[in-house]
């Protein structure tokens, strides 16, 4: 896809379009979501239009959400409050966003070196996390529901090529979440801004790199256009999930058949953005490196250096003035470690297995 020719793409029809009338006449209620993406974005402005529609269709029609891309209603970085304070029913980000509001909101969405998508839904769902997520969005009005990830995502584009953590210092780079705070820590220039403003900024020399998503995203931006190397072993965010908050007023207004229905919109959309991504990443990077974008790897010096970095962020929210920070940490790092026992004999070995020397069926 050519960069922004999602923009002019037709707006999705809505489920509920599609829904027989009830043979009994309902209440409806209506719910605006903003989004903090542009309109159809691959990824996230997608996924954005599925939560919308599938709300829509499992509350059968009685609660019907109709989706604002970023500055329809609020800009991107606008979406939190606006619906924290009622402007907006319902919002579509992702938690690396909201550091500014507590740093512990960040562990919701990706932590450097830490977990993986399914790791990630795993701790929400049985070890703790959605108590901990609750008690942190209720500060702010809101009810959160992580609904979608977007696996590994990359270090990101360069313009020049890079070999020792040296090479880092005094880059201007784009990142979000934890990873801004590990990547200061070892001398680079962070820069904030939203995912598609990075073309411009790469192309005029504003930015000498930057990181938004993936393969899929990334080329429907456009980045390959004006960075050659893409490095790929982002463990600034080995998996970013995707959230949806709603105005708390709004949610403990809704029937309870209605918030059932909200939530399981919200988790059941988990799995099928993560594998999306996943297979759309792997066929765009096809299309990337046989168009001539150099892939590259940090070198393991980068990784280890950004590791000790990311020990450094975990302290110091250990120490943390705000006891939920605290627990929100101690929460996460118990989780953390009990998936690293594990995975070392799961899908660690799994992975290990694919790069032993043998013939597969179909390999060329």
């Amino acid at each position: 896809m050519k960069r922004r020719a999602f923009l002019s793409a037709a707006t999705l029809g809505a489920a509920a379009t599609g829904l027989a009338a009830p043979a009994i006449a309902q209440d409806v209620t209506r719910w605006r979501l903003v989004s903090a993406w542009p309109r159809n974005l691959p990824g996230p402005g997608v996924a954005a239009q599925m939560l919308a529609d599938r709300i829509t269709t499992l509350s059968g029609g009685r609660l019907e959400v109709e989706l604002f891309a970023a500055g329809e209603i609020v800009p991107g970085p606008g979406v939190f409050d606006a619906v924290g304070e009622g402007t907006a029913d319902i919002y579509h980000a992702v938690p690396a966003y909201w550091g500014s509001k507590s740093k512990g909101i960040l562990l919701f969405g990706s932590q450097p070196l830490g977990l993986n998508a399914i790791e990630q839904h795993g701790w929400m769902l049985h070890g703790g996390g959605q108590e901990l997520y609750d008690e942190m969005y209720a500060r702010f009005n809101l009810k959160p529901f992580l609904c979608g990830n977007s696996g590994p995502q990359w270090a990101g584009w360069f313009r020049n090529e890079i070999t020792s953590v040296d090479d880092l210092r005094g880059l201007r780079y784009r990142t979000t979440g934890l990873n801004s705070e590990v990547m200061s820590k070892l001398g680079v220039a962070v820069e904030a801004m939203p995912g598609p403003a990075m073309f411009q900024a790469l192309q005029s020399g504003a930015l000498d790199a930057g990181e938004f998503i993936g393969p899929w995203s990334d080329s429907a931006l456009g980045f390959q256009q004006v960075a050659p190397y893409y490095y790929d072993n982002g463990v600034g965010e080995p998996s970013s999930a995707e959230e949806c908050a709603i105005n708390l007023d709004a949610w403990n207004a809704l029937d309870d058949d209605l918030k059932q229905a909200v939530q399981y919109a919200a988790e059941s959309l988990y799995n099928p953005v993560l594998t999306e991504y996943n297979t759309r990443h792997a066929m765009a990077l096809r299309e990337l490196i046989a168009s001539g974008t150099e892939v590259r790897q940090w070198p393991e010096e980068i990784v280890i250096a950004m590791g000790n970095a990311m020990g450094e962020v975990l302290d110091e929210m250990l120490d943390d003035s705000d006891e939920l920070v605290v627990r929100i940490t101690e929460s996460f790092l118990d989780y953390r470690n009990l998936m690293v026992e594990y995975m070392a004999h799961a899908e660690a070995a799994q992975l290990a297995a694919r790069g032993l020397d043998y013939t597969y069926g179909g390999e060329s």
